[in-house]
C-alpha cells in the first residue's frame, strides 16, 4: 500500500476538520434558541462528509482507470438517484420516478452528446462526470417541480380542462395553458441564476477554479459553459417530462384519471 499518499489525504483532512468549527457554532445556537434542529445538524454533516469521502474514493478509482464503461455506469448511477428524487417530489404522477428518470436521461444526455461533438469538452471522466453531475443535479429539480406543478395546475383546474376535452381537444391542447405554466415556474429560477451569475455571488465552478489558482478569465469561461449546458439541460429534461407526464393524467378515452387528482 501507497502509505505516502495517505499521509498526503490526512494531512489535506486537517482543514475540512478545523472547519467543523462553524458547525458546531451552529449546533450551539441551535440548542441556545431551542430550535431542536442540533441532531439533524451533526447527522447532516456527518452524512456529506462520508459521501463525500466515498465519491471522493470512487472518482479517483474512475479517473485511474480512464474506461468509458465506468463514466456510463456513473452517470446512469446519477440518473438513477435523481429520478427517485424527483420522483418523489411529484409522488401523485403516476409512474412518476420512471418519468423523471426518463426525463432527465433524455435532457442530459442530449446536452452533452452535443457538447462532446462540439468539441466543448473531451470525453474522459475528469470532464464528463462532474459536467453530468451538475446537468443532472439541476435537471432533477426543475423536472420534479414541472412535474408535481402540472398535476396540481391540472387538479385545480379540472372543469377547464373538462370542458375544452368535452369540445373535441386532444389531451395536449386541454392542458397547454397548465402545461406553460408549469415550465415557466419551473425554469424561472434557473433564468434567474443566469442573469445574476456573477453579480451577486461567485457560482461554484467558478469559485474553485480560482481557489484552484486558474486564471479568473479562464474561470469565467468555463462558468459561461456551464450556464449554458444548465440552461439546455433543464430546459429539455422539463419539456419532456411534460410530455411523459400528461399521459398518464388522462385515459384511453381522453377523459381525466379521477384517481390521479384525489389525493392531496
Amino acid at each position: 500500500m501507497d502509505w505516502d499518499w495517505w499521509v498526503e489525504y490526512m494531512k489535506g483532512m486537517l482543514k475540512p476538520v478545523a472547519a467543523l468549527a462553524v458547525v458546531v457554532l451552529a449546533v450551539l445556537l441551535s440548542y441556545s434558541q431551542k430550535l431542536g434542529l442540533e441532531r439533524e445538524m451533526v447527522y447532516s454533516i456527518f452524512r456529506s462528509f462520508l459521501q463525500l469521502s466515498v465519491i471522493g474514493f470512487v472518482l479517483q478509482f474512475i479517473f485511474s482507470q480512464n474506461n468509458v464503461a465506468w463514466i456510463i455506469l456513473a452517470y446512469l448511477f446519477m440518473v438513477s438517484v435523481a429520478g427517485y428524487t424527483a420522483g418523489q417530489r411529484a409522488k401523485h404522477v403516476p409512474r412518476g420516478k420512471y418519468v423523471a428518470g426518463g426525463s432527465i436521461l433524455i435532457g442530459t444526455s442530449l446536452t452533452m452528446l452535443l457538447l462532446v461533438l462540439l468539441d466543448v469538452f473531451p470525453f474522459t471522466p475528469r470532464y464528463i462526470i462532474p459536467v453530468a453531475g451538475m446537468m443532472v443535479g439541476n435537471s432533477m429539480t426543475t423536472t420534479g417541480v414541472t412535474m408535481k406543478r402540472l398535476r396540481d395546475d391540472i387538479k385545480t383546474q379540472m372543469n377547464l380542462v373538462e370542458t375544452a376535452l368535452a369540445l373535441g381537444a386532444t389531451p395536449r391542447q386541454a392542458t397547454v395553458e397548465q402545461v406553460k405554466r408549469s415550465l415557466v415556474i419551473a425554469l424561472s429560477p434557473v433564468l434567474d441564476n443566469a442573469k445574476t451569475v456573477g453579480l451577486i455571488s461567485l457560482p461554484g465552478a467558478m469559485t474553485g477554479m480560482i481557489m484552484g489558482g486558474a486564471s479568473p478569465l479562464e474561470a469565467i469561461q468555463l462558468q459561461i459553459i456551464v450556464m449554458n449546458m444548465l440552461l439546455g439541460a433543464s430546459t429539455f429534461s422539463c419539456i419532456i417530462s411534460t410530455y411523459l407526464s400528461w399521459p398518464n393524467f388522462f385515459t384511453k378515452t381522453y377523459q381525466l384519471e379521477v384517481d390521479v387528482f384525489s389525493s392531496d
